[in-house]
């Protein structure tokens, strides 16, 4: 594809999160009385912002979902935040990128501390110029914005230089919002159905079709 700028999502693209996240959402429903027996059924909290999921899975309001917020993090910033696992290929892809003079950029609706974090445990910071989040308070969490945000702080000016590489329909909105070309992974938790309605410039299904597409 000839992009120089190179940006991912982070869940479910570069990591799979699945035990942590649904055992902090496990977690923090129990302070509501609401006791899930299956966690797997909570998988779709995986890569949207998680007071949209709260909302719309559970009906909470704002300020249900701000203590909802509250309790997942009890559980997530002590020992869910690494209940995870990096995708095989992973540090492999990221490498061949910085090989070939790639500017490699992280763009999660996770707050950037999380973030950051996981890629430290990963050993994966080193790849990255630029780690860009939302705010621990739920600010800047639409994927549009934290697109916007990693272009001005890494001084992108051409929307046509960059691509973004997601498994949910989030990333993929985020980047049409952008006017940025977009690859939708199937490895992580979006499906065929999800990243097409979504309009995904590309869709691959591995890690290596991943590297080989760019």
């Amino acid at each position: 594809m000839g992009k120089k700028y190179i940006l991912f999502d982070l869940d479910g693209t570069l990591t799979d999160p699945k035990i942590g996240i649904t055992q902090s959402v496990q977690y923090s429903l129990r302070g509501f009385g609401i006791e899930v027996e299956d966690a797997d059924t909570l998988t779709p909290f995986i890569g949207p912002p998680l007071r949209d999921s709260y909302k719309e899975f559970y009906g909470f309001d704002d300020e249900q979902a701000e203590l909802a917020v509250a309790k997942y993090r009890e559980y997530f910033s002590e020992t869910g935040i690494f209940e995870n696992v990096m995708y095989d290929g992973i540090d492999t892809l990221l490498e061949t990128f910085i090989k070939n003079d790639k500017v490699l950029i992280v763009a999660t609706s996770k707050p950037t501390v999380f973030a950051k974090k996981i890629l430290d445990h990963f050993n994966l910071s080193k790849y990255f110029t630029f780690v860009a989040g939302s705010e621990l308070d739920g600010s800047r969490s639409n994927k549009g914005a934290i697109i916007r945000y990693a272009f001005e702080n890494v001084g992108i000016s051409s929307a046509g230089e960059a691509v973004m590489i997601g498994d949910r329909e989030h990333d993929i909105f985020g980047a049409n919002e952008m006017g940025v070309d977009s690859i939708g992974v199937l490895y992580g938790y979006g499906d065929l159905r999800e990243l097409t309605a979504a309009g995904a410039t590309h869709i691959v299904e591995t890690v290596e079709e991943l590297l080989n597409l760019l």
